[in-house]
């Protein structure tokens, strides 16, 4: 029998991380049209409302269903706007491992929302589900992506030469791909306990059986 992650939701003290809704689908397009999305990511360009809607209606659902990981849809805790999003996948439950992958829409950048966002998916995945590695890998250019595993916490474990393929604009305007290697970081239960005081106590409540 295949193990699952509950459909739940992760509250912090500015985000709710949440199962994505019906509702989302134009901010979540908006969102991943965004150039630096598409430049970093392996989503289509450009990101219509019809491929937000394949996402959130049907491949995210199964992504828990199937027992391979789980999505979040994150948001602001007052507003209640689409922030972003935190996909753990690449789930191996013997090992109890998985990888995060994140988003965040131009508008909520520089307000350290993928850090809080992404600690807390991480502190809910040890704690509660008892996971004993978090995973990030990032593209050897993307400086921003780095900066979130520093600060929640990860270590560099090493570089995956020319194993992934990032894009670029070229001058008509149109992209191409570009090959790229990527940096290797984990988390681990115990890197937490040696996070600075105010990060390790931003904290999180979840919970289960969201709706």
């Amino acid at each position: 029998m295949t193990s699952t992650f509950p459909e739940t939701s992760i509250s912090t003290e500015r985000l709710v991380l949440r199962p994505l809704e019906e509702a989302d689908i134009p901010a979540f397009a908006e969102m991943m049209n965004d150039e630096l999305v598409a430049a970093w990511t392996s989503v289509p360009a450009p990101y219509t409302e019809d491929d937000a809607r394949e996402w959130i209606t049907r491949r995210a659902p199964a992504e828990r269903t199937g027992g391979r990981g789980i999505v979040f849809a994150v948001t602001e805790f007052l507003t209640q706007r689409l922030v972003g999003t935190v996909h753990l996948g690449g789930v191996d439950w013997r090992v109890r491992s998985a990888e995060a992958a994140y988003v965040i829409a131009p508008w909520a950048r520089g307000e350290g929302y993928a850090a809080e966002s992404v600690l807390a998916a991480a502190q809910w995945l040890f704690q509660d589900q008892r996971f004993e590695r978090l995973e990030i890998r990032t593209a050897a250019d993307n400086t921003a992506s780095q900066r979130v595993a520093q600060k929640i916490g990860c270590v560099s474990e090493g570089v995956l030469r020319n194993a992934w393929i990032a894009r670029s604009r070229t001058e008509d305007g149109g992209w191409t791909d570009v090959r790229t290697d990527l940096i290797v970081w984990s988390l681990l239960p115990e890197d937490l306990d040696g996070m600075p005081e105010e990060t390790a106590e931003a904290g999180y409540s979840s919970y289960a059986e969201w709706r």
